[in-house]
């Protein structure tokens, strides 16, 4: 390969070819698009698209598409050519400003929880020009959003796009109390730190469960698991090291900041960490990565897994959102800084969040809900389902002092009074990292660590800007009209720690002594998507997304809608795939190997000597029992697929019935078949096991 330097980006119509592409004015005015929102004219965007088009083809390109992420969570594209008929019989290549600013898509099929019609199929895409245009496998991709006829939006980018301009808003008007006048924006970054498993693909093509639902529905834990912890941070095998470099060429070529790369705690699990950027190109970047882990993992003869839960027993992956606020000229506003003035600023931002966190807990649990991530929050090598904030013990003796009026630090003579002391300069790193908290301060940044490994980062940052957008609001709101800036900012952090402190937990979130203690504070334990997601539509959920111009009511009905119906479908999946994976393979195999036992009992029978059948009885007669539990359990699983259909209830009832029910059904049977495989000789169990997927890649 090349030097790094000089492959970056080289797939991507980044700044630097557009600078260099388009004329001084025109490119100008694009970046006054970009920078402020300002309507971009048809004849600059004509110029745009031109140069976009005359560079893709020059790197291969033969068709472009209108890139888009629908609320199924991956992404879409329709591509069309560049080719337009002559009178001649000929073809030209062209494209438009006007094909590059809107497409038009077939939304029928998308999910859209109502917002229209099946009949109704037009939907619209309309380009993000804050996020570069890229090249992926001879096609150029243009990233945008994507709405209906009526203008709602269907996809995942739009609602991202509006919540950062909420928060954009609400943080100047703090800025412009603090004397700055030179910040015009202020924009989220997003660093994703993505964790997958990387299994050998002959043998995941064994497995119907992992083909169907992208997990193992069966499977007894293999003799040796994590608990060594040799895996993590261990020697890279030969394959996933070749693996690894290949997608981080690709990722570079993309403009991708892949920068950390190691293997996790589980066996077969790995993790890859890109450098911060802004909130809706990361989003953009992390999409692209996890396709493009999935493609070039078959390349190498490995299949990546993504799912928050493939294998019982060990560890599922998660992805950490580093969160954080910068103003357009690169100050981070979660930063301390060195004098009173900038510390004020700085305590004023974390209190936002914090205050953020607290009042929305419930939308946090919720842009992380999904039927996958129920089985791995709460668990010990997760977060909890209990939201908190970890701010290390520095910082918390810091909040402490603003809630009693006390005095901070060894050296103070007086009380310490906000915008006239200065703080101590602290290091990032001045504390531990606590790994079981679902949002903990880590330096200059938040890191929320509930989302699973197959989430849009989006859904959980839509939640962060509108949610923290909305404190600032409140404060902004309070300290403009006020007479005395620091006496009312003093009072006002120091309020706002007051009212939110229950929400700061510094201990360890997997001991059950904190759900105690979070039910006496008053904290919200969501354990399940059927849990969580009525809470959506609380009426201050609904008033702080319209009221910042987020979602309207009808598309956050719409969103609760596709959760639920979704979160129904990929049970039915599972319980149907688990069923036909017993009917099919796992019963004709512990009878394959009853009817060995059996034949080799009547064998040894025969023999005029004493022989000693004791194994061949017992085992008989153990997996005998067990097949029949395994009829029984699969009946079972089915009658309860089946009475739903009679029940007639709404999309929630529903989903608590999958919940209770319909999971009670599959955990019984998976037991049975799990203890079956125990006792089954390993060449009658029918597929790949736990020990061959996790250990199987050399």
């Amino acid at each position: 390969m090349n030097k790094i330097s000089e492959v970056f980006g080289t797939n991507v119509f980044s700044d630097a070819v557009m600078r260099e592409r388009l004329p001084k004015e025109i490119y100008k005015q694009l970046q006054r698009t970009i920078k402020e929102g300002k309507h971009l004219d048809t004849a600059v965007a004509n110029v745009v698209a031109n140069a976009m088009k005359d560079w893709a083809i020059e790197k291969g390109a033969t068709h472009y598409t209108h890139w888009f992420q629908p609320m199924t969570g991956v992404t879409a594209e329709k591509h069309d050519s560049f080719i337009s008929p002559t009178e001649d019989g000929r073809v030209i290549m062209e494209f438009s400003g006007k094909e590059l600013i809107q497409g038009e898509s077939d939304a029928s099929s998308f999910p859209s929880g109502g917002l229209r019609a099946t009949f109704e199929a037009r939907g619209y895409t309309a380009w993000d020009a804050t996020s570069y245009a890229f090249i992926k496998e001879r096609t150029l991709c243009i990233p945008t959003a994507f709405c209906s006829y009526g203008g709602e939006a269907l996809d995942k980018k739009t609602p991202l796009l509006r919540s950062m301009e909420a928060i954009n808003r609400q943080a100047l008007r703090i800025l412009r109390l603090f004397g700055d006048e030179t910040s015009v924006g202020v924009r989220t970054t997003v660093g994703p730190e993505q964790e997958y498993f990387l299994v050998d693909k002959e043998m995941f093509d064994k497995r119907p469960d992992l083909l169907y639902t992208g997990r193992t529905l069966f499977g007894a834990k293999a003799p040796k698991g994590q608990e060594m912890d040799d895996h993590y941070f261990g020697t890279i095998k030969t394959k996933v090291a070749k693996f690894m470099q290949e997608l981080n060429e690709e990722l570079w070529k993309l403009g991708i900041l892949a920068k950390t790369e190691h293997n996790e705690v589980a066996p077969a699990q790995h993790e890859l960490a890109p450098i911060f950027t802004t909130t809706n190109i990361s989003a953009d970047h992390n999409q692209l990565t996890m396709e493009l882990m999935q493609r070039i993992a078959k390349k190498h003869g490995l299949v990546c897994l993504l799912h928050e839960k493939p294998f019982d027993g060990v560890n599922g992956s998660g992805k950490h959102n580093n969160w954080s606020m910068s103003t357009n000229i690169g100050k981070n506003l979660l930063d301390p800084g060195d004098t009173p003035h900038e510390n004020a600023q700085f305590l004023l931002f974390l209190c936002a969040v914090i205050a953020a966190v607290d009042d929305y807990q419930d939308l946090l649990r919720i842009s992380v809900a999904s039927a996958g991530n129920d089985h791995r929050l709460g668990a010990n090598e997760a977060p909890p389902a209990i939201v908190s904030v970890f701010l290390g013990s520095e910082l918390a003796e810091i909040v402490d002092s603003l809630e009693k009026d006390a005095k901070y630090g060894k050296k103070e003579k007086e009380i310490w009074k906000v915008g006239v002391h200065t703080l101590p300069r602290f290091p990032k790193d001045s504390t531990d990292r606590n790994r079981t908290s679902p949002f903990a301060f880590t330096g200059n940044k938040f890191e929320f660590r509930m989302l699973g490994s197959n989430d849009s980062i989006s859904d959980a940052n839509v939640v962060l800007n509108t949610a923290v957008a909305e404190i600032l609001r409140q404060f902004a709101d309070r300290l403009e009209n006020c007479k005395n800036f620091n006496t009312e900012l003093h009072n006002l952090l120091r309020d706002t720690v007051c009212k939110h402190k229950r929400i700061i937990f510094d201990g360890n979130g997997y001991d059950d002594a904190w759900v105690k203690e979070a039910e006496k504070r008053g904290l919200l334990n969501l354990r399940t998507v059927p849990d969580c997601l009525p809470y959506f539509l609380h009426e201050k959920n609904i008033a702080l997304f319209t009221q910042h111009k987020v979602f309207t009511e009808t598309e956050m009905h719409a969103r609760y809608e596709i959760l639920l119906e979704n979160y129904c479908k990929i049970l039915n999946i599972e319980a149907r795939t688990m069923i036909d994976m017993s009917k099919k393979d796992l019963m004709p195999a512990a009878s394959a190997f009853s009817k060995v036992l059996a034949e080799t009992l009547y064998i040894k029978n025969q023999c005029t000597c004493d022989p000693d059948t004791f194994y061949e009885e017992q085992t008989l007669k153990k997996i005998s029992s067990l097949c029949a539990e395994m009829y029984r359990k699969t009946e079972a699983l089915e009658q309860t697929l089946t009475a739903l259909a009679s029940k007639h209830l709404d999309e929630l009832g529903k989903a608590k019935y999958y919940r209770s029910e319909v999971c009670a059904a599959m955990t019984e049977l998976r037991s049975v078949v799990d203890e079956a495989e125990n006792v089954m000789g390993r060449k009658y169990y029918p597929y790949p096991t736990y020990g061959d997927l996790l250990f199987g890649v050399r």
